[in-house]
């Protein structure tokens, strides 16, 4: 059944997803005390309260401020010798490289060294490896041809806390190496001058949920402190305003997904001030080209302007991200936002064929199993797939079948570039580190809800056994119960374009500081169709008379969307999220539907 009298929130203890719903907010005086005390409405106190968020620390979370949440760079561990040693270079006229990520969080840490290196009239070169050609993290042929070139520090951004080797060819050639991350580590750290992580066993900053370009953000900080103290900024020399550079900060850390809370929320709330701007040449391209509307969100951030600066790093030039964002020249700004929108409609292109291989995969294996459910772990792997669409794939393969999904791209010598992503409850990175630590892996790590690895295709089978094993209960208790947690339930009538404003007041949202979803209660479906590729959109009937549009995305071929596609006349209840809606200068709203049970 799809609805079960008193088993869940409005008697919904099984969906057309299969999970049952239940109230966010369980103790409902919680949401009372917090609209009394803290002076706001009752329904965004609820919004607040289920978010762990107090009367006396409502202020600072509906108006987050770097000065209230800015911790001194030096509580993290190595911060002060990376500081040092960029210093002494910067003084000193060496000749200085960043080497980073091709991702988004790679990107925006690389252009805010450049941007702040050049700022201070110091040259500094950017290293991106080729996500085919290279793959991921540092590697020696590209630390040595930067020696080569005269570099005599480098400075890793979103990588290398795992890269022994690499880093210790470095140090054997004289190249000396700061490390600025934020992926799981060992025990035993690389030879660098410095490994600047949060996530290191040994750091107790509390910061381990900042994304890379965040701790960047912190590293140009200390580093602004050491240099003022060396006396470079006497004479003529500015400092640079380091809160110019918030925009690049807040792009990186939506992109990566890391929980928008504490300071990261700060970073995202006055980046996107800063963003709205267009100071940033490259970042007002790229949101024309993406035909950008209104002021800048988290929507805008990860859903318009990362993937396409991620689309580089897939299937184009790896370096096109951070040359988008450290570029100066409109012009220049206009002709690379055009290429990486190319890039990331023919990365739409490539995802959609491995997706399809992947899913016929899965089923083949699942038609073919006794159990006649997922394992634990999902392995797709095949060769020839693009390496730069597997963790979308994977991110896919794992809503689909609500299992922690790799998908491995598989290249002509048998090796096996890996992806994974996660469901809540099963930590990824750390089962990735231990098949590296038993051999299984030729590299790997990662978070708790991502990770990536390299694997010989002869040890798939074997690696696929040891994580089944690993993660196997965590699953299980992942699974007992999927639920859906909502805020509360509207009326068609009542879901409003103040209200959602009202809402608003609580974001930046995201992970860590979830969006607010609620479920309109006996609305009948009037009109459904098909539109994109595979969502359903629809118009919602309540009894009391109003109506709502509503939008299911990727939902036309499964039983949510058939079921809206054909509702007969039946009622049911609607679970979403409110969205703006601007179409043709009107403000409205309608309901990004996740979820729906039929009565």
């Amino acid at each position: 059944m799809e609805y079960e009298p008193d088993s869940g929130f409005l008697g919904v203890g099984r969906s057309l997803t299969s999970r049952r719903w239940i109230p966010r907010l369980e103790n409902d005086r919680l949401a009372l005390q917090l609209a009394q005390q803290a002076d706001v409405p009752e329904l965004l106190a609820r919004v607040l309260a289920a978010r762990g968020v107090t009367a006396d620390a409502c202020e600072q979370h509906l108006n987050p401020t770097l000065r209230s949440y800015l911790p001194d760079p030096s509580i993290v561990e190595d911060m002060d010798k990376a500081a040092e040693r960029i210093t002494k270079a910067v003084v000193d006229g060496e000749q200085v490289a960043v080497f980073g990520d091709y991702d988004v969080d790679g990107a925006t840490s690389s252009a805010l060294l450049k941007l702040y290196f050049e700022a201070i009239g110091a040259p500094l070169r950017i290293y991106i490896p080729d996500r085919i050609k290279e793959g991921y993290g540092p590697n020696a042929p590209a630390f040595l041809k930067l020696k080569d070139l005269g570099v005599s520090l480098i400075i890793t951004v979103d990588c290398g806390t795992m890269a022994h080797k690499p880093l210790g060819v470095a140090k054997e050639r004289g190249l000396d190496v700061v490390v600025v991350d934020h992926h799981q580590a060992e025990p035993l750290l690389p030879p660098a001058v410095a490994v600047v992580n949060p996530n290191r066993l040994d750091d107790t900053s509390g910061l381990g949920q900042l994304a890379a370009v965040g701790v960047t953000f912190l590293l140009l900080i200390a580093l602004n402190r050491t240099l003022r103290s060396a006396g470079w900024f006497e004479g003529d020399r500015e400092e640079p305003n380091l809160l110019d550079m918030l925009d690049i900060a807040a792009l990186g850390t939506v992109c990566d997904v890391v929980p928008l809370t504490g300071l990261n929320r700060a970073i995202v709330t006055q980046g996107l001030k800063v963003m709205s701007l267009r100071k940033n040449k490259g970042l007002a391209a790229l949101g024309d080209v993406a035909k950008m509307e209104g002021a800048p969100g988290t929507y805008h951030a990860g859903f318009l302007l990362g993937p396409r600066v991620n689309a580089g790093g897939r299937v184009g030039r790896a370096d096109l991200g951070a040359r988008l964002l450290t570029t100066h020249d409109g012009a220049e700004a206009h002709e690379i936002a055009l290429a990486l929108d190319t890039y990331n409609r023919e990365r739409q292109a490539i995802e959609a064929l491995v997706l399809e291989q992947a899913i016929e995969q899965v089923d083949a294996m699942l038609a073919h199993s006794r159990a006649n459910q997922p394992p634990p772990l999902i392995i797709a792997s095949g060769a020839g797939w693009h390496p730069g669409v597997i963790g979308i794939v994977a991110s896919r393969i794992k809503d689909k079948y609500d299992r922690p999904t790799f998908v491995v791209a598989i290249d002509s010598k048998g090796e096996g570039k890996g992806s994974g992503r996660s469901v809540p409850g099963v930590d990824l990175g750390r089962a990735v580190t231990a098949a590296l630590e038993a051999g299984l892996l030729v590299n790997g790590g990662g978070h708790a809800m991502a990770a990536g690895l390299t694997v010989r295709e002869g040890k798939l089978d074997e690696l696929h056994e040891f994580l089944n094993s690993r993660i196997a209960s965590d699953v299980m208790a992942a699974g007992e119960e999927r639920q859906l947690k909502l805020d509360g339930a509207l009326t068609t009538d009542a879901a409003s374009r103040e209200m959602f404003e009202m809402l608003e007041k609580a974001g930046p949202y995201g992970a860590g500081n979830p969006e607010p979803r609620f479920a309109v209660p006996r609305v009948r479906i009037v009109r459904a169709d098909r539109v994109g590729q595979n969502h359903v959109r629809c118009i919602l009937a309540g009894d009391e008379g109003g109506r709502l549009k509503g939008i299911a995305f990727r939902a036309a071929d499964s039983e949510l969307g058939e079921s809206l596609l054909n509702s007969g006349g039946a009622v049911f209840h609607v679970a979403g999220r409110l969205r703006a809606d601007d179409w043709q200068g009107r403000r409205g709203v309608q309901l990004q539907i996740d979820d729906a049970a039929r009565l």
